[in-house]
């Protein structure tokens, strides 16, 4: 069957598309943890959607949620999270990625508690003035959290509009076109309960039906208006460029211990990849064999570890030491809770492959 032309389904089949998946979404929304259900007579707390909304980019709701219930129960409100110091947000955003979210975060909740008296502003104009809001996230609280009509478009949204409409631009450029189809189903100016469920029950639909591959479409509240069905292979959509061959680098990394089981780390540069984190001790991540090691010690190979990034993957080879410095020591429990995923990886090396001065000494005896 030939695809429906964009140009084909009428403002009729958009009021039916949204009608259908509002009613779909009454009965099926997903319990998420930020989440007031569809219906609850309970308002939403706008910090609450903020946060969640800031944690999902670029990350799955799984793996968000544990952090959601750890910052929402040691800081509850946006004033609480906003009087934290920086270096207890950092820690607790640790294995989220993305560092610099963490920082405009911080930014953020400063900004609103201290020039809006603690309260989230709720038209996505002056969302927008905040520090590190973009467009999606200032339509998303506006949303969700104040009911005002807004054009919220995250990845499941995307892959929603190019199967309805049967969009043949791949991805990346088809986003422009999907964010203009996705504003067909805004309807309305007013503020109210549809204009929260709307795009949350455009979310739950591809996260649960309209998946990226392998669609449920025979459990589709609108299936009946989806032009990539009646091509007979709804998966081929969203088309999408293929990606170019991810580069590889390579590094070193220092696990250096004391006496009194502590760890030896360092403050990275606020600007850059981890900014502001907690590390160990490293070379640069194009680093050749014979980098000079932070302090000279008796250092001995740990062996490597490997890990990914979204634009390059990194090879690090672990070198491991015992000794003094100008370091920030800290306990081994503590350095391995509040490190990124990448130096946590090097640090378990490390204390796994870690070679005493009385295990060297028996050694070079035998």
């Amino acid at each position: 069957m030939v695809a429906v032309p964009i140009a084909d389904i009428s403002q009729q089949t958009v009021a039916r598309i949204r009608s259908a998946l509002l009613d779909w979404y009454g009965q099926n929304a997903r319990t998420l943890v930020w989440r007031t259900p569809p219906g609850s007579k309970a308002r939403p707390d706008p910090y609450r959607v903020w946060l969640s909304e800031v944690m999902l980019q670029q990350t799955t709701t799984p793996h968000a949620t544990p952090y959601f219930q750890a910052f929402t129960t040691r800081w509850p409100t946006v004033n609480d999270l906003a009087a934290a110091p920086d270096s207890d947000v950092m820690a607790a955003w640790a294995g989220l990625g993305y560092y610099a979210r963490a920082r405009n975060l911080l930014a953020c909740a400063r900004a609103v508690a201290r020039d809006h008296g603690g309260a989230f502003p709720g038209t996505e104009a002056d969302l927008l003035k905040l520090p590190g809001v973009g467009a999606y996230t200032a339509a998303a609280v506006a949303a969700i959290a104040f009911g005002r009509p807004a054009n919220v478009v995250d990845g499941n949204v995307e892959r929603v509009m190019a199967r309805l409409f049967a969009v043949e631009t791949p991805l990346p450029a088809a986003r422009p076109r999907l964010k203009a189809l996705a504003t067909r189903f805004v309807i309305g100016d007013q503020p109210g309960a549809e204009h929260a469920d709307w795009p949350q029950a455009l979310m739950d639909l591809g996260a649960t039906v309209c998946r990226p591959k392998s669609p449920l479409c025979d459990r589709c509240p609108v299936a009946f208006g989806c032009a990539a069905l009646t091509t007979g292979d709804s998966g081929r959509y969203p088309l999408k460029v293929k990606k170019g061959e991810r580069p590889h680098r390579h590094g070193i990394a220092w696990v250096l211990r004391d006496g009194e089981g502590r760890v030896g780390l360092v403050r990275r540069p606020d600007k850059g990849l981890l900014g502001g984190m907690l590390g160990l001790p490293t070379s640069d991540w194009n680093a050749v064999p014979d980098v000079t090691p932070p302090v000279s010690l008796d250092w001995h190979d740990a062996g490597t570890v490997e890990h990914v990034f979204t634009h390059f993957s990194l090879t690090l080879v672990v070198h491991v030491a015992t000794g003094e410095g100008d370091f920030l020591w800290t306990p081994e429990a503590d350095a391995m809770a509040g490190l990124p995923t990448v130096f946590r990886k090097a640090l378990e090396r490390g204390l796994g492959g870690w070679i005493s001065p009385s295990r060297t000494t028996a050694a070079e005896a035998m």
